[in-house]
C-alpha cells in the first residue's frame, strides 16, 4: 500500500503533527510506502537540530524514523514564508512542490490529512 500524509500543523503547540506522525511510523511497520508531505507551519517539522524537554516526544526523531523507509517533503512555498532554507532540513527531507504533491495524491492509496 502506498500513503499520504499531509501534515499542516506545527510541529509543537498542539498534537496534530505527532499524531500524524505516528500514524506514519504505524503504517511503515506495516510495510506500507509512506510519504510525509509538510504544509505550512508543518513545515517547521523538518527544522534539523530541534530541542525538547527530557521526556517530551522529538518531531525530528520521529521524521527521521519515517525517513528510514519512507520521504518526507516539505513546500518550498510554505519554506520561504517561514524563512526556513533548504540546508536547515533534516537529512533525507527535502523541498518540493504542489505538482509533485498532485503527483502523490494521485499515486496513493490512502490520504491522510493532519
Amino acid at each position: 500500500m502506498n500513503a499520504l500524509i499531509i501534515i499542516n500543523e506545527p510541529p509543537y503547540g498542539n498534537e496534530r503533527s505527532y499524531n500524524g506522525l505516528r500514524i506514519a511510523r504505524a503504517l511503515a511497520a506495516a510495510d506500507a510506502t509512506v510519504t510525509v508531505f509538510l504544509i505550512a507551519d508543518a513545515v517547521n517539522c523538518a527544522k534539523r537540530g530541534q530541542k525538547v524537554p527530557q521526556g517530551f516526544y522529538n518531531i525530528e526523531l520521529m521524521l527521521k524514523s519515517v525517513l528510514r523507509s519512507g520521504a518526507v517533503l516539505a513546500c518550498g512555498t510554505c519554506m520561504d514564508a517561514r524563512g526556513l532554507a533548504d540546508e536547515e532540513l533534516i537529512e533525507g527531507a527535502r523541498r518540493s512542490t504542489m505538482p509533485e504533491l498532485a503527483e502523490h495524491i494521485i499515486s496513493a492509496d490512502k490520504t491522510l490529512v493532519f
